[in-house]
């Protein structure tokens, strides 16, 4: 029996999700960014959903989708209208939803050989967010620690 892979061979697939966190292929990326169906996975500017402006919008429009699946974040919110606007002029598509569905979403059109760009927001997830605490206090710690190039260690008596 031939089997056939369900992704069409240099098509983006999102492997894998997390908060925060996604991974396009073998590729983690830690930041909001763009995934076309094909090409170059694009870092997008928009740290946060209330960052978004429309020129956010306009750079996606650029690539010219058929459908764009936008990702809002850890929770579902909707972009105003009026940022949008570059997408209904071009007569491209959106729908929106939380990441996490989104990069679900994205893999189902992409595998049925669709054009479509995922726009993810990824704010920090509360891992990253702990570990970025952790190595700041420990780096402040480090700092302010004596260092000592020495240990003599304990006096054993024998």
């Amino acid at each position: 029996m031939k089997f056939q892979p369900d992704t069409p061979e240099g098509v983006n697939v999102i492997t894998r999700q997390e908060p925060g966190r996604i991974w396009v292929g073998t590729q983690p990326v830690s930041h909001s960014v763009l995934v076309p169906w094909v090409g170059e996975v694009l870092a997008w500017d928009a740290p946060s959903f209330e960052a978004l402006t429309p020129a956010h919008f306009g750079r996606i429009a650029a690539l010219r989708p058929e459908v764009v699946i936008f990702g809002s974040g850890q929770r579902l919110r909707f972009p105003a209208p009026a940022l949008l606007r570059a997408l209904i002029e071009a007569g491209i598509g959106i729908e929106t939803m939380d990441t996490a569905a989104a990069c679900r979403t994205y893999n189902v059109l992409v595998s049925e050989q669709r054009s479509v760009v995922a726009a993810l927001v990824l704010a920090p997830g509360p891992l990253q967010t702990t570990m970025q605490t952790t190595q700041q206090t420990t780096q402040q710690t480090t700092q302010q620690t004596p260092q000592h190039t020495a240990f003599a260690g304990p006096r054993i008596a024998g």
